[in-house]
């Protein structure tokens, strides 16, 4: 709908420069509206938007359900449609690190609701359902992803590097998008930090890294490093760069514990792996 959401730029969707959905200021939408609404093959119930992700300023959900109302009426007024539903997508953030403060669902909600509500009095429009996608914020901070720290590096006067058994191909969101996060070294989280230092993935790439300048207490390889939040688009996102296996997933509940996604073997990796009978 033509809003910048103040966004990393590779998980901004809604502005005017994007490749995703139809533009309005070129007369697409309405045009996509009116061919829907000719199809015999289509109900035409909504219309849907989706401005970015890791939205933390409500401002820009307020700005985007002024600006599809106002479409809608538009809509109406040009084809005589009266939408039934509103879907604003997705978007809302949740915390990472330090300086992250996401709205809580209660704000969000109220945001958007009156949003629509004041341009429904406007237009005098009916109330469409609204929908809305609040996934992140459902899902990453019920995410923890637990490391095994192994070899060090110590550069005196400039950094430590720690090294894990994981990085950008169970989290790829650092190198991405410079995403932060929070950690901690889980068995000793009662103890006060020590040093500082930087965690690397395993990956032969500089960019693998997961966090800079970390507080811990003195580590050593073998302890067990937990990076918070790491529910949402991380396991999705997840590779095999460097033929490195993708860790299982545990579900954690009133103090039992089930595998819910196997990790994956060096079967796994090469199970579609086909060697053509002519190069035998």
């Amino acid at each position: 709908p033509g809003i910048e959401a103040h966004s990393h730029s590779y998980i901004s969707t809604g502005q005017v420069d994007s490749k995703f959905g139809f533009t309005m200021e070129n007369g697409d939408a309405l045009r996509a509206v009116k061919k829907a609404l000719a199809s015999p093959h289509f109900e035409l119930k909504g219309v849907h938007c989706h401005i970015g992700s890791q939205i933390l300023d409500l401002e820009a959900f307020r700005l985007a359900g002024r600006v599809m109302m106002d479409f809608l009426a538009e809509a109406r007024q040009r084809t005589g449609w009266t939408a039934e539903e509103l879907d604003l997508g997705g978007g809302l953030g949740v915390y990472y690190s330090e300086g992250d403060d996401p709205p809580t669902i209660e704000e969000y909600a109220r945001a958007v609701k009156e949003s629509v509500a004041d341009k429904c009095r406007e237009h005098a429009f009916p109330r469409p359902r609204i929908i809305v996608e609040p996934g992140r914020s459902i899902v990453s901070p019920a995410g923890t992803t637990v490391y095994t720290i192994g070899s060090m590096k110590d550069i005196p006067g400039i950094r430590k590097y720690v090294a894990v058994d994981g990085g950008m191909t169970d989290n790829p969101r650092p190198a991405l998008y410079q995403a932060k996060y929070e950690g901690l070294i889980a068995n000793k989280a009662a103890e006060e930090a020590a040093e500082v230092v930087s965690i690397t993935g395993r990956c032969c790439e500089s960019g693998d890294m997961l966090i800079w300048d970390l507080p811990v207490p003195r580590v050593e390889a073998g302890d067990l490093l937990a990076i918070f939040s790491t529910g949402a688009y991380n396991y999705s996102m997840s590779s095999n760069y460097n033929a490195l296996l993708r860790p299982a997933v545990v579900l954690v509940l009133d103090g039992k514990a089930d595998v819910i996604v196997e990790r994956e073997t060096w079967g796994d990796l090469i199970r579609n792996h086909r060697l053509p009978e002519r190069l035998l």
